[in-house]
């Protein structure tokens, strides 16, 4: 036989939970008469094959044509308004749940050019509070079939947006370093939270409070994760900055030859895995390759005791495009080791890269 539910309500709400639904294992059958008690910080939504209909506030509520005025329209009335209806029934807890954290994961992306590899990955964290504003919105976005919805199941969504407001405003905001990145979390902090309530709004959401903490650059970043994240020009950079550091790390011209043409190689191949229409750049970095070849042939050549005068010309200028772009590319490793001051790598960087104009 049906169930006629007469007097229901939910008194025994969890900490992290934001709408439950009664009866739990499935719709109930409910008369006009029966009585709704909504507790304080609660709302009480119907729904029926799906949609969303009524909502009823805190207090307790005798179920009439005028409460529920969409939904008796739709199941009709008869026999004094006293005809069982089957529909679903769900708490929604309007309470703030404060401190909800989030991070950085995936890290965000901060170009920074002329600098380095050009790029920083930026990690922080921080705290939300965060509360169910549109009761029925709410329910139509998440609630509907489930049995009970928690914060964890919502959390995911919640931190992808929040990341993508907080990427965009440090895009628009021309931080191109992570001092740069700090000196903006005080507006950050503002900005974000309207931002992001312009959209949770849509979900029926609000946050009532977003704070994060300073950024920090990302340390130990593997060449296979900085992939997932960068564009493909940086891509490019940082594996020519990898070449030229493997071979300032060989002591001799042979080992840096056979570094330069390995890492040239497997900067093609992964290229053409991120993007298979990139015959033109494969075409200039096997020519840089060559370059590259030649140049190091010719310093080989010039160690010779034969040939002093074009050792001592060789290191003194380079005369060629690959030899000056080795060059600026060897400048990118020693920076990036620390070897040489930012002021010291900005004014030798522009000189060689007038040089490789002129050339």
């Amino acid at each position: 036989m049906p169930r006629i539910i007469d007097v229901i309500d939910h008194v025994n709400v969890m900490d992290d939970e934001l709408a439950y639904r009664e009866p739990q294992d499935g719709s109930g059958d409910w008369r006009m008469g029966s009585q709704v008690i909504v507790g304080e910080s609660q709302a009480a939504v119907f729904v029926r094959g799906g949609e969303a209909l009524d909502v009823l506030g805190p207090g307790r509520h005798t179920l009439s044509t005028m409460n529920l005025p969409i939904l008796s329209g739709l199941i009709g009335l008869a026999t004094s308004g006293r005809t069982p209806f089957t529909a679903d029934l769900y708490f929604i807890n309007l309470k703030d749940m404060p401190q909800v954290g989030w991070g950085t994961n995936p890290p965000i992306v901060l170009e920074t050019p002329g600098r380095g590899m050009g790029v920083v990955l930026l990690i922080t964290h921080g705290v939300i509070d965060i509360g169910i504003d549109e009761p029925m919105r709410f329910v139509k976005q998440y609630a509907v079939g489930k049995p009970v919805t928690r914060l964890k199941d919502i959390k995911d969504r919640i931190q992808a947006m929040l990341l993508g407001e907080i990427s965009e405003i440090l895009l628009n905001s021309g931080a191109q370093s992570v001092p740069d990145a700090n000196k903006l979390i005080g507006d950050l902090e503002g900005a974000t939270l309207a931002k992001v309530n312009e959209k949770f709004q849509a979900l029926g959401l609000r946050i009532k409070a977003f704070e994060a903490n300073p950024f920090q650059a990302k340390q130990d970043v593997s060449l296979d994760e900085l992939r997932n994240y960068v564009s493909l020009d940086i891509w490019e950079r940082v594996q020519r900055l990898n070449i030229a550091e493997k071979a300032a790390e060989n002591p001799g011209a042979g080992g840096a030859l056979v570094g330069a043409g390995v890492g040239l190689g497997v900067g093609q191949q992964l290229g053409a895995a991120l993007n298979p229409d990139l015959a033109e750049m494969q075409r200039q970095l096997a020519q840089q390759q060559m370059m590259m070849q030649q140049m190091m042939m010719n310093n080989m050549q010039a160690q010779t005791p034969a040939q002093p005068a074009a050792t001592e010309a060789s290191a003194a200028a380079p005369q060629t495009r690959g030899e000056v772009q080795a060059l600026i590319d060897q400048l990118d490793a020693r920076f990036a080791r620390g070897e040489i001051s930012e002021a010291a790598y900005n004014r030798l960087i522009e000189k060689w890269q007038q040089r490789l104009g002129e050339l």
